[in-house]
């Protein structure tokens, strides 16, 4: 059959053997094996039929088909003849014989005049290599039949024969997004949702441009189930594949305004305006990002550039932004122009209320109160409950500026027209009211405000500040005090936060309680509060001396940005966390990869070695934990240093020295250089006279050792370190350590010299305490003490069983005695210690003698040294005669007569010196 309608052009080239086009179309056609039987495309000049070129001989009976055919085969006939011919030939054949070969056949010139798929010349010219174009896009039609057949079984709700079908298609292309998208509807159908997601994705990731809807529906579902990376990735896909909808930008500044990231909000909120530049809303919104990001100006810039294009007037809701930020950042004169400026540019006889009413907070800040009053005038009593924001706006504004009798006739105007925002109303009005010293207004207000606000902590303490003022001290510890019902708040978690937990409340409490010298309520105020603070501060120290991460800390800080583990078949979407996240999980994957090769290679020593391997969970210590103490009394405010020592004065004074030990301790290890000097003495020295008045002393050991470091040469200091030390049960190392510190340190100090030779006598090594003062002695010659320790040194190392001239020994003891008792001018306490020495030795008479010239002395009472820091007015109670020695001379006198059998004296001695 012939084509209707030939192109000219091409039927010339196609006679001619020089047509390209069909040339290459020929050998497309061949190559392909596309030839279809009986079915031809003749291309002649002037619309010539092919059958005149035929002669009307033998074939003339024949039907035109019939007639073709038989042209068909002499064609085929003569071409492999002369095929033939050439091939033979050894050179190419003559220009006469290829005349007379075309000249003797018309056939030859029919064949060149048809377009014959079978017998057309293949082009001579080289064939292009590679797909041609469009080739790509063809599918096997195999697959398209199973595509149609899988179709098929899902209109009829065959799923499961659609499912196998599907599948059997993407086992042999896996390429094609179709058979992805049906099986994402079976899926649907069949209420998978997962699978039914995962199949959109996979469909529109292959052909993000004809299944560009799917982006939408995963980003949708990615948000229900919780993964924002695959949601953000998903959104940004289906902005690329539609531009143009707002709707999707606007789901993308959710996203950034979840993370944080303001600044891209704000981006993209001017890419909405931009889309849509009538809308002036998103233009609002991003101004408002701005400025909450920092970028007041930025924010600033694109309102006055967009005031700047609108040549027919001004809008005046971007007037009124532009103007609150302005103003915020007291520009009160830019922001007056630009109120000016939309007024002229609108033609307006007079400002809308609000643009008013910031005209005249302008004017008032500028000092024109005349002109912002007059603007002010359209706020009345009888409307303000219509506007009841710009009426505190401009009570605001006024009483920032000190006006505060206009300020408080506005905040008067909506008392009571608020409904359940008059809280914050009557706040203002009591602070109004306390500037101008009206104290009773602002009490009252104050009251009504708390009754709606009761966890308002600033209102709460400035009442009570007002109360005090007023001398009403119980009621304001009323008000401070927590409910009967508050016992039940720690353990519930909706009281944790309640008022009365609050540490500044405690506070201003216990700061009642000290001034009124109430100590216990004040000590069990404010303990608690104190104690935590230190116990946080302490764990918060400990924490920053730790170098590393624990494993845990680490593998947290991957899973921030990784998101939550989740069997979803993509992974590897960029985190929506903040860059500062993302680094610090970035450098925690790295620490654990080698914090594992560490492990491995200890493993494998361990193994190497014969040593049975056991997993060291040292990296799974516990976090401490990161709260903010109560009270920063340590880092700041003067006050709270002074607040420690009166507590400290507080529990010495009822007798809780423990507690006062442990706050004095934590307060100088945490200190620092936050205390001053003075505080840190008051505090050791509060410390050291707590060490030996507890049961435990060795926590006052610290304040003791460093009063003794500030004071080597003072004989007070080394008497309360000595008492301390000498009431330890057991042996302390950091006494003997410290003592031998300060013996190198200081070689002419007597008194720790003096130390350690009582603690070998404690221990009965007489020998080592008598090398200790004769130590002493080479110092101090004339010291009492150090001749009365030596002559007690000596008599007891006489006693012992291994010295051979016990008797010399004792004759030494007894000649430091008696130079005590001459250093001492024959005083009681030496008339006392030379008569134990012979009563000790067995020396009876010698004793008695002198145990009755003890009798005979009356000694006066001496003061009791006292701590260098210690206060010297304090009076201590001490019974009469605590320093009078005649009732243990006496005791001791009738010991000898009961057993020289003299028991009559011994009971006279008795009734006349020891009976009360």
């Amino acid at each position: 059959m012939a084509k209707e309608g030939s192109d000219f052009d091409e039927v010339n080239d196609a006679v001619d053997g020089t047509g390209e086009e069909e040339e290459e179309q020929a050998a497309e056609e061949e190559d392909n094996d596309m030839e279809e039987e009986n079915e031809y495309t003749f291309r002649f000049e002037n619309g010539m039929n092919p059958l005149d070129f035929v002669d009307n001989n033998d074939d003339s009976g024949l039907q035109p088909y019939e007639r073709f055919e038989r042209l068909e085969q002499q064609a085929l006939a003569d071409k492999k003849r002369k095929a033939t011919e050439q091939c033979h030939s050894e050179g190419p054949p003559s220009k006469m014989a290829r005349e007379s070969d075309i000249s003797g056949s018309k056939i030859a010139e029919i064949m060149e005049a048809m377009n014959y798929h079978g017998v057309r010349k293949r082009s001579r010219k080289p064939k292009k290599r590679g797909r041609r174009k469009g080739s790509k896009n063809k599918m096997d039609p195999k697959l398209e039949r199973m595509l149609g057949d899988a179709n098929l079984h899902y209109s009829r709700k065959h799923y499961d024969e659609a499912k196998d079908v599907l599948l059997e298609v993407i086992k042999l292309a896996p390429n094609v997004a179709d058979s992805y998208h049906t099986l994402g509807l079976v899926c649907n159908s069949l209420q998978d949702d997962k699978g039914a997601m995962t199949f959109y994705l996979i469909a529109a990731l292959l052909n993000p441009t004809k299944y560009s809807s799917l982006w939408e529906m995963i980003f949708s579902w990615s948000i229900k189930q919780g993964h924002k990376d695959q949601a953000r990735y998903c959104l940004l896909k289906a902005i690329t594949a539609d531009p143009k909808n707002i709707t999707l930008r606007r789901d993308l500044v959710g996203l950034y305004v979840e993370l944080g990231d303001y600044q891209k909000a704000a981006v993209t909120y001017e890419q909405v305006h931009q889309l849509c530049y009538e809308n002036v809303e998103p233009l609002k919104e991003a101004a408002k990002l701005y400025k909450k990001c920092g970028q007041v100006e930025h924010a600033v810039c694109i309102l006055e550039d967009y005031l700047k294009s609108q040549l027919d007037g001004a809008n005046a809701s971007v007037v009124d932004l532009l103007c609150t930020i302005l103003m915020e950042t007291k520009a009160h004169d830019r922001a007056l122009q630009y109120i000016k400026h939309a007024q002229a540019a609108n033609a307006w006889e007079e400002l809308p209320l609000n643009l008013k009413i910031k005209a005249g907070i302008c004017h008032a800040h500028l000092g024109k109160m005349d002109m912002a009053q007059v603007l002010f005038n359209d706020l009345k009593p009888e409307n303000a409950s219509k506007h009841v924001d710009l009426v505190i706006e401009v009570a605001d504004s006024l009483m920032g500026l000190e006006h505060y009798n206009p300020a408080l006739n506005y905040y008067l105007m909506l008392e009571g027209n608020i409904g359940n925002e008059n809280g914050p109303l009557y706040l203002k009005l009591a602070k109004c009211y306390r500037s101008l010293k009206e104290s009773s207004q602002a009490i009252t207000f104050f009251y009504k405000a708390l009754e709606i606000l009761q966890d308002d902590v600033d209102a709460r303490i400035t009442l009570a500040s007002l109360l005090l003022e007023e001398g009403k001290e119980d009621e304001a510890i009323s008000l401070l005090s927590p409910p009967n019902d508050s016992d039940s708040g720690d353990a519930n978690p909706e009281k944790s936060n309640r008022w009365w937990v609050n540490g500044r409340i405690k506070l201003k409490l216990c700061n009642i309680y000290r001034n009124r010298g109430t100590l216990g309520d004040f000590v069990d105020t404010i303990f608690p509060l104190v104690r935590e603070s230190l116990d946080v501060s302490t764990l918060r120290q400990k924490g920053k001396s730790k170098r590393r991460l624990t494993k845990r800390d680490l593998v947290e800080r991957v899973r921030m940005v990784d998101g939550p583990e989740n069997d979803n078949v993509f992974r590897g979407f960029r985190p929506v966390a903040a860059p500062s996240d993302r680094l610090k999980a970035s450098r925690a994957k790295k620490l654990l990869q080698k914090m594992a090769i560490e492990k491995e290679k200890r493993k494998a020593e361990a193994l190497a070695s014969g040593i049975d391997w056991l997993s060291d969970d040292s990296d799974d210590e516990p976090q401490i934990e990161n709260r903010e103490p109560p009270l920063c009394i340590l880092r700041k405010y003067e006050e709270h240093h002074q607040l420690i020592i009166d507590l400290c004065k507080a529990l010495a004074s009822l007798q809780r020295y423990w507690e006062a030990l442990e706050i004095i301790n934590l307060s100088l290890r945490l200190a620092g250089t936050s205390l001053s000097t003075d505080k840190k003495e008051e505090l050791r020295s509060l410390g050291a006279q707590m060490a030996y008045s507890t049961t435990d002393p060795k926590h006052g050991f610290d304040c003791v050792k460093y009063i003794v470091q500030q004071h080597p040469h003072s004989v007070a200091a080394w008497n309360c370190y000595y008492k301390v030390i000498s009431r330890l049960e057991n042996r302390d190392t950091r006494h003997y350590k410290f003592v031998r510190v300060i013996q190198g340190k200081f070689v002419d100090c007597v008194p720790p010299i003096l130390i350690s030779g009582h603690q070998f006598t404690i221990f009965s090594h007489h020998q080592d305490a008598a090398r200790k003062y004769l130590e002493a002695y080479k110092l101090l010659p004339e010291n009492p003490l150090v001749n009365l320790c030596v002559g007690t040194a000596l008599i007891n190392l006489a006693l012992g069983f291994r010295l051979q001239n016990k008797h010399q020994c004792l004759v030494q003891g007894l000649a430091f005695l008696y130079n005590n008792l001459r250093i001492c001018e024959n005083s009681q306490e030496s008339l006392y210690n030379i008569a134990r020495a012979y009563h000790h030795v067995g020396l009876v008479t010698l004793a008695a003698v002198y145990y009755e010239k003890v009798i005979g002395i009356r000694e006066k009472d001496c003061p009791i040294p006292k701590l260098p820091n210690e206060n010297p007015d304090v009076i201590e109670n001490h019974k009469p005669g605590y320093c009078d020695l005649r009732r243990e001379a006496a005791y001791n006198l009738h010991l000898i007569y009961k057993k020289s059998g003299a028991l009559d004296l011994a009971r006279q001695v008795l009734k006349d010196h020891c009976t009360l």
